[in-house]
């Protein structure tokens, strides 16, 4: 009863003074050497304190995060990173899955490898200082509906590989990319080699390639495969652009201003030795390039390309875009009086795109197009619309990402169609 009283008294005290209390044990006997003060600290505030910090714990739990977190925390509990727990998806840290698991790769805007420190290799002897070895792999399910039609493949949008090096002089690059994707209009050897050229860059903001590069026609065609915000170019991109040529290119970089000069042969995939000339010029100027992104980004740019591959071609272009925060909206037209693009064409054409993108989240992105297109403009009524609309969800940026798209196709001289595309892309 005496030791229930003694932790009433102490209770009360807490709540009146709120003070930690200890207890002091004096020796009473004086006979008895002097004996050091026993000091006993109380543990009831801390565990008051714990108690309320345990209380609110669940709330910083339970906060509702971005979409793209709940929808799939579903999957968070088959995974432990636990060493100690025997869990049959445990990942261990210094396993390869481990370390894919927890790179983040946040950054959407350029390339990215899930195993660029794996598959990098530094040389101590030799001309060569170091090389990445990579691989990239973008498929889709599409499912097509044309009246009451209805059809589903499997497309590849590119299944390559390659590596990518430096010498040991510190300005000199190489590239060589394998590409495994058949093509209607090559063979397989004639489309196998895609990039084969030599960099340098001890021009200071400037680059110099030699060899096989892609060709800057249009802004969107001469973008990389790996950073399309569609699994599809547009219309005038994916007719007129998307080529490599074999010569030397020039690329200046500045803040208010970049470009790309390029004389080559006007050969497509290594089908004739050199069947004639052509030039390829690319400027963009961006006029809020010295305002770190303060009120956005601007580009307005243009170019052309021309050149003689059994006929004369000229294709000519112009763009613009604007970037702020989560907000990105571009704009790009492009008139040819006959193209060596994707095939050779003596076709007056002309075409033009307009894109919308806003990040809901770093890894989820929606996006909008619209697409025009016509084919020949001395023919009427073949005028080709597409209306798309989208979804990237960036799981590791550009390395692992999913797509999906639908696209309603409007052809004044074909059937409507309604598509449905499903897409995974992975770069290694």
């Amino acid at each position: 009863m005496l030791k229930l009283l003694k932790k009433i008294t102490l209770i009360i005290l807490i709540i009146i003074f709120n003070q930690p209390i200890i207890a002091i044990e004096e020796e009473t006997n004086k006979n008895k050497p002097t004996k050091n003060q026993e000091i006993i600290e109380l543990d009831i505030i801390e565990d008051e304190n714990k108690k309320k910090s345990d209380s609110n714990d669940w709330i910083q739990k339970d906060t509702l995060k971005d979409n793209t977190d709940t929808e799939f925390s579903i999957f968070d509990n088959l995974i432990d990173t636990d060493k100690d727990n025997e869990h049959p998806f445990k990942i261990e840290e210094e396993s390869l899955f481990g370390r894919i698991y927890k790179k983040e790769i946040e950054r959407t805007s350029v390339p990215s490898f899930l195993l660029k420190d794996e598959l990098t290799f530094k040389f101590k002897k030799g001309m060569i200082d170091k090389i990445q070895i990579y691989g990239a792999y973008q498929g889709s399910t599409n499912f097509t509906f044309e009246d009451s039609d209805f059809d589903t493949t499997y497309g590849y949008g590119f299944a390559e590989a390659g590596l990518v090096g430096d010498f040991k002089d510190k300005y000199t690059n190489f590239k060589l990319q394998f590409n495994f994707k058949e093509s209607e209009n090559r063979s397989y050897l004639q489309g196998l080699i895609t990039d084969a050229y030599f960099m340098n860059t001890r021009i200071p903001h400037h680059k110099i390639i030699v060899g096989n590069s892609r060709n800057q026609v249009g802004f969107e065609g001469g973008m990389g495969s790996y950073i399309l915000p569609f699994i599809t170019r547009s219309q005038i991109s994916r007719t007129f652009g998307n080529t490599r040529a074999l010569g030397t290119r020039i690329v200046g970089n500045y803040n208010l201003i970049d470009y790309s000069f390029a004389l080559n042969s006007s050969d497509r995939f290594f089908k004739d030795f050199f069947p004639g000339a052509e030039f390829t010029g690319w400027v963009n100027l961006k006029p809020l390039g010295k305002t770190d992104g303060k009120y956005g980004e601007i580009v307005l740019g243009g170019g052309i390309n021309t050149g003689h591959n059994n006929t004369d071609y000229t294709v000519t272009g112009a763009y613009a875009s604007y970037r702020y925060k989560k907000f990105a909206a571009n704009f790009e037209y492009s008139y040819a009086d006959g193209y060596n693009g994707t095939y050779i064409s003596t076709n007056k054409a002309e075409g033009f795109y307009t894109t919308l993108i806003y990040r809901l989240t770093k890894k989820l992105h929606i996006l909008a197009r619209y697409d025009w297109f016509d084919p020949n403009k001395n023919i009427t009524n073949d005028n080709r619309r597409e209306y798309s609309i989208g979804l990237n969800y960036f799981i590791k940026g550009q390395a692992l990402r999913l797509i999906l798209n639908y696209v309603f196709c409007n052809y004044d001289n074909m059937q409507d169609s309604h598509r449905i595309l499903l897409g995974t892309q992975l770069v290694l």
